[in-house]
């Protein structure tokens, strides 16, 4: 196998097909929200899972300084709320928001959610992979936004949309 540039390595990446997140906080009164597919599971003893976000995002930088956050896991009919939050100075005007324990943006509808503390951070490359250890979580039936080669869409299972 040959040496990966960022440009090989994103063509790449992108053939895996995740779900979609938006990861929000509140530091300071002000409340943060970033479109992420990096997510997932890390232990069910306690429950913990980690995102993934760039050192460069407020919404990261708020997390970190706040030790708190959300992740609202995005129904197949929410892609406005990940194209809205995947865009640099997002808000949440307009949005008919609750607030979580510890006052992260919970976005209405969404097809689960997790309130968590972080727990701990590491800086890997570009981005910080926070883990967090789950407070409060809850969801709803329903099927999840995919992210597949840059674009957002259904999950089909066995040829079947679902």
């Amino acid at each position: 196998m040959a040496t990966v540039t960022s440009e090989e390595f994103r063509d790449l990446i992108g053939r895996f097909a995740s779900g979609v997140t938006v990861v929000t906080t509140l530091s300071d009164g002000i409340p943060y929200g970033t479109t992420a597919s990096s997510m997932t599971s890390v232990s069910l003893e306690p429950p913990m899972l980690l995102v993934s976000m760039n050192r460069s995002s407020s919404t990261g930088r708020a997390v970190v300084a706040s030790r708190h956050f959300a992740v609202n896991v995005l129904a197949e009919d929410q892609s406005e709320f990940a194209s809205r939050f995947a865009r640099r100075g997002s808000s949440f005007t307009d949005l008919n928001i609750a607030r979580g324990d510890r006052g992260a943006p919970l976005l209405p509808d969404a097809l689960a959610t997790f309130e968590c503390r972080v727990a701990d951070e590491l800086i890997a490359g570009t981005h910080v992979v926070i883990i967090g250890e789950v407070e409060r979580a809850g969801g709803r039936a329903g099927m999840p936004l995919a992210y597949f080669r840059g674009s957002f869409g259904r999950l089909s299972v066995n040829g079947i949309d679902v």
